[in-house]
């Protein structure tokens, strides 16, 4: 059986329908029928051709997020059967066929059972965002109830999931934005700062008394890690970052006596290590889901297939909501 793909052939190239066989399970695979596919900026820069992390060489199918039901699995599957919806960050990178297509296989590790109170479409924006804040707030930083916890960019991306799971944890949170999304942070119950008009002296003595954050969670990298290590709370403090990439000093941090974790989500795809704990995040995130305290932010306006130049380029222009392109598993 032939099934559909979407494919780009060179950086920035146009979006290519291609034919792509419809593979069959083996061993702990999972072959799932995608309904939606959530767009990172991730992806565009691997269309770009500038996201030499992700190890995808183009041409690719590219997409890295997905909901879907579960066509077939493999004999050692044991946790999903056909029928199941689900949802994953299961490819899109180092040479593996991403989500823009009517079916993947994919590691049923990395896969969980879709929140029942979620759409196909809301679920899809969530794996790649939520996973990345899953592991620096809880799994590294280790958040707990009564902190106060900082997050850059609320009401980006991964930082708008990251204010939500640390109000689930019971902290006390918030968040920098810029004044056109300050609406944002206000509905997910966390107190704004306009960084633009506040140094970073300034709020930390405004909000925490002069004593830092417990935790400073930094989605936005390059001067704004330096920011955190600024504001972070001496000797107990943590910061994380999932954009540390860049070279930094380290004796703001030192002085308090605090420690720093970095994010890569993208490791256990690119590797194969540790792909069943993708899976297990997934399933705890969706129980905060369906008990209420977790929910995306999806943009307003909708992307069918054949816009998804469109979808792209909306995501680079930083517009509000995360990105979702529907219907991709339509039967032809």
């Amino acid at each position: 059986m032939i099934v559909q793909g979407y494919r780009v052939d060179h950086p920035e190239g146009p979006f290519t329908g291609v034919d792509l066989p419809r593979p069959t399970p083996i061993g702990n695979q999972v072959l799932v029928r995608i309904h939606a596919a959530g767009i990172n900026p991730l992806d565009t820069k691997i269309r770009a051709g500038s996201a030499t992390h992700a190890r995808q060489p183009l041409p690719a199918v590219l997409g890295v997020d997905m909901s879907g039901i579960v066509e077939a699995v493999g004999p050692a599957v044991t946790a999903f059967r056909g029928g199941d919806e689900v949802y994953g960050m299961v490819g899109g990178v180092g040479g593996l066929q991403g989500t823009l297509a009517q079916y993947i296989i994919a590691n049923a590790d990395l896969l969980a059972l879709k929140p029942k109170s979620l759409t196909m479409r809301e679920a899809a924006a969530l794996p790649l965002v939520t996973i990345t804040a899953w592991q620096g707030l809880i799994d590294q930083a280790h958040v707990r109830k009564g902190q106060r916890v900082l997050v850059h960019a609320g009401a980006g991306g991964v930082g708008h999931i990251a204010v939500q799971l640390a109000k689930s944890f019971g902290a006390d949170v918030f968040a920098t934005v810029s004044p056109e999304k300050e609406h944002i942070v206000k509905r997910l119950d966390a107190v704004s700062i306009d960084y633009h008009s506040l140094s970073t002296a300034e709020y930390v003595a405004l909000h925490t008394e002069g004593q830092g954050f417990d935790i400073v969670y930094d989605t936005v990298g390059g001067a704004t890690i330096d920011a955190a290590f600024e504001a972070i709370k001496p000797y107990t403090g943590h910061v994380v970052s999932c954009l540390g990439w860049s070279t930094h000093s380290l004796a703001p941090l030192s002085f308090r006596n605090a420690t720093y974790s970095g994010v890569f989500t993208l490791t256990p795809l690119l590797t194969g290590v540790g792909q069943s704990r993708l899976g297990g995040i997934l399933t705890e995130a969706a129980k905060l889901v369906d008990d209420g305290k977790l929910k995306p932010l999806l943009s307003e306006r909708r992307f069918p297939p054949a816009e998804l130049d469109a979808a792209f380029s909306f995501v680079k222009s930083g517009g509000i909501g995360k990105v979702v392109v529907e219907n991709l598993g339509e039967r032809r």
